[in-house]
């Protein structure tokens, strides 16, 4: 987790640092941050909501060790739509810097 916080603050940090040259430079930087904000904020919470939901998941199988089957599914299946979102926002971080829609606006 300090992983997580000290990479976020160095990307942060040199976005910061690339802003202070030119308009297409700040660009860059703010779509940098938002991207790694982004990416950071979706893998904290789903990360805590798979948590909880491995978590509910054992204590259900602990309460009736005869719907293990049941419940081991349900839990794969919200796991997999858990993750999913992590996806949808990285693949948008990549979408923004890599081939980034608005850098036709800057103009």
């Amino acid at each position: 987790m300090r992983l997580v916080f000290v990479s976020l603050f160095v990307f942060i940090s040199a976005s910061l640092a690339m802003a202070a040259d030119a308009s297409a430079m700040s660009f860059l930087s703010t779509t940098v941050t938002v991207s790694v904000l982004g990416v950071a904020l979706a893998a904290t919470g789903c990360g805590i909501a798979m948590g909880l939901c491995i978590t509910s998941a054992l204590q259900g199988i602990a309460r009736q060790p005869e719907i293990t089957g049941k419940l081991q599914l349900n839990m794969m299946l919200g796991l997999a739509f858990i993750e999913s979102l992590v996806l949808y926002t990285l693949f948008l971080a990549i979408i923004l810097l890599f081939a980034n829609p608005f850098t036709k606006y800057l103009g």
